[in-house]
């Protein structure tokens, strides 16, 4: 009997590393003969930096660099010195949350901290990159990111121009002759899990940007510029891939790494996969255990729990993948349709969502349910 385990955090309660410890505890009570492997999981959005670190024996470079309001912000990013690989959530750097309400407007934030980030990590020793850029409260190509790391842009008078989603209608000419020389390099591996292109009606302004702040005009506005931008690329440089899949991924940075940084833009959650190797320990598995906080029918949609059941399916066929949650809304059902064979809410009484969240209550509820389903599976194997 082989068991695996890899559930995604339940946010505000445990993290991914440690409910995949309490259903593993739970698993070996039941099945104490069992080889049991815990893995951390995450796709790539909020999380992925804690679930790399805490599963691959790295560690968390804390750092100040320029935020979305080119303010200076705690930031920070993952280093896995087994294979000098750095880990980045763009959020941490130009994330929507570090923008007050009453100050989002898609002109005024920029990428730059996510270069500096990039920077701090290539100081380090890193040429590999894992960078997830979900949240961000920037529209600006990429621009302020480049700009950090030794790109140059001129508006028609010759002047620098500066580094906003703004300042993006301002560039006639690209200089790219500074940018740091370790980057050619590096392998850039980006998570992203939109398809939309960077301009038109499904690209990133029409899309993300009122979300962001961003009127009907000020999006008009900043489509605009932004298919300038790319047209421009196009014709100093013969960069293209402003119809990429993903390229209209956080105000543009998809697009940006693609065709400026010769990134490979993937799955969230496949990089993940890959980086933990967990496809070999899946291949002659019997049991996975996954899970998240919240299932719903966004979960189905390519989220943590179904990218790793759809992998042990593929890998092990007779496998039985079996999901924990904190909640399931009416529209979970749809995971069963993608991998998932069973999912269980672990809550066992009426209770606030302040009480069901506490930690030891969370422990408590998983291990139990997590009993519970395996007795099932014993049962039912005769």
């Amino acid at each position: 009997m082989k068991i695996i385990v890899a559930i995604d955090s339940f946010k505000g309660s445990l993290s991914s590393l440690k409910a995949g410890e309490m259903a593993a505890d739970a698993a070996r009570e039941v099945f104490p003969e069992a080889e049991v492997e815990v893995f951390p999981l995450a796709d790539g959005g909020e999380g992925t930096v804690d679930a790399l670190v805490e599963g691959l024996s790295g560690e968390v470079v804390r750092l100040a660099v320029t935020g979305p309001l080119e303010k200076p912000v705690e930031s920070r990013f993952g280093f896995l010195p087994a294979t000098h690989t750095a880990v980045i959530e763009m959020a941490d750097a130009a994330g929507l949350p570090l923008v007050p309400e009453g100050e989002r407007d898609p002109r005024r934030t920029t990428t730059y901290g996510l270069g500096e980030l990039m920077l701090a990590a290539i100081d380090r020793g890193c040429r590999d990159f894992i960078i997830g850029i979900g949240g961000s409260a920037t529209n600006d190509c990429g621009l302020g990111m480049l700009t950090a790391l030794g790109a140059r842009f001129f508006d028609a008078e010759g002047k620098a121009v500066g580094r906003t989603g703004g300042d993006v209608a301002a560039v006639r000419r690209i200089d790219l002759a500074g940018l740091h020389p370790a980057l050619k390099e590096c392998c850039i591996h980006v998570a992203c899990d939109v398809t939309n292109p960077l301009y038109g009606p499904l690209g990133c302004s029409h899309v993300y940007g009122p979300q962001k702040g961003a009127t009907p005009e000020i999006v008009e506005e900043m489509d605009a510029a932004i298919r300038a931008f790319a047209g421009l690329a196009e014709r100093e440089l013969g960069i293209e891939g402003a119809q990429v899949p993903g390229a209209g991924a956080a105000g543009g940075l998809g697009f940006a790494f693609h065709s400026f940084l010769k990134a490979e833009l993937k799955p969230g959650i496949t990089l993940v996969l890959d980086a933990l190797g967990i496809e070999k320990a899946l291949a002659d598995a019997d049991i996975l255990l996954t899970g998240e906080g919240r299932m719903d029918r966004q979960t189905a949609m390519g989220k943590a729990p179904v990218g790793v059941a759809k992998l042990a399916k593929m890998k092990s066929p007779k496998l039985k993948a079996i999901a924990l949650c904190g909640c399931a809304l009416a529209d979970a059902e749809a995971v069963n349709e993608e991998g998932i064979d069973a999912y269980f809410p672990i809550l066992h009484l009426p209770m606030t969502v302040a009480e069901a969240m506490e930690e030891e209550t969370t422990c408590r509820n998983l291990r139990q349910t997590v009993r519970q389903a395996l007795l099932l599976y014993r049962a039912a194997q005769g």
